[in-house]
C-alpha cells in the first residue's frame, strides 16, 4: 500500500507542476489562441498510441504542438537496453523513474537509481539513462523544446 501511495503522490506533484506551466502559458502568451477543454488537457495513457522503438515504447502525454514546446513523454526501455548512447543538446531535461532499474549517466559519472527518483540534466551536460534491471524500465522525460 505505501508504494501504490508514493506513486500517486509522485504523480500528483508532476501533474501539479505541469498544471500551473499550462495555466502561465495560457496568461503570459496572448498570441496563443489555440483553446484548452478537459478533453484536451486530459490524456490518460493508451497503449494503441505509443511509439514503437528499437528498445521499446514511448507515449507523449504532451507533446511539442500541444503547448510551448513543452513535453511530457513516457518511455519504456526493455531489460539490458537502452534508447540511445549518452548524447548532448541545448535543451535542459527531468527524468523520473516510474519502474525499475536505471542507470543514469551525466557528464562521465553513472549512478543506479530506482523507482520514484528525479534526474535532471543541465543544458549540453553529456548524459543518458539506460536500463540495467531484469524488468522493464519506465520513467518520464520533462522537457521543453527550442522554438
Amino acid at each position: 500500500m505505501k508504494l501504490k501511495t508514493q506513486k500517486h503522490i509522485a504523480l500528483a506533484a508532476l501533474l501539479v507542476l505541469l498544471g500551473t506551466s499550462f495555466t502561465y502559458a495560457q496568461q503570459s502568451d496572448a498570441k496563443e489562441e489555440k483553446k484548452y477543454t478537459i478533453e484536451n488537457c486530459v490524456n490518460e495513457f493508451n497503449k494503441d498510441k505509443t511509439v514503437e522503438t528499437k528498445v521499446g515504447y514511448q507515449y507523449w502525454f504532451a507533446d511539442k504542438q500541444f503547448l510551448d514546446g513543452r513535453t511530457l513523454k513516457m518511455s519504456v526501455v526493455a531489460p539490458h537496453k537502452a534508447t540511445h548512447p549518452p548524447h548532448r543538446h541545448v535543451e535542459d531535461e527531468f527524468f523520473f523513474i516510474l519502474e525499475g532499474t536505471a542507470a543514469f549517466y551525466l557528464e562521465g559519472k553513472v549512478d543506479t537509481v530506482q523507482a520514484y527518483t528525479s534526474l535532471y540534466c543541465p543544458s549540453n551536460y553529456e548524459h543518458g539513462i539506460s536500463n540495467v534491471g531484469d524488468t522493464e524500465l519506465k520513467y518520464l522525460v520533462i522537457k521543453k523544446y527550442q522554438k
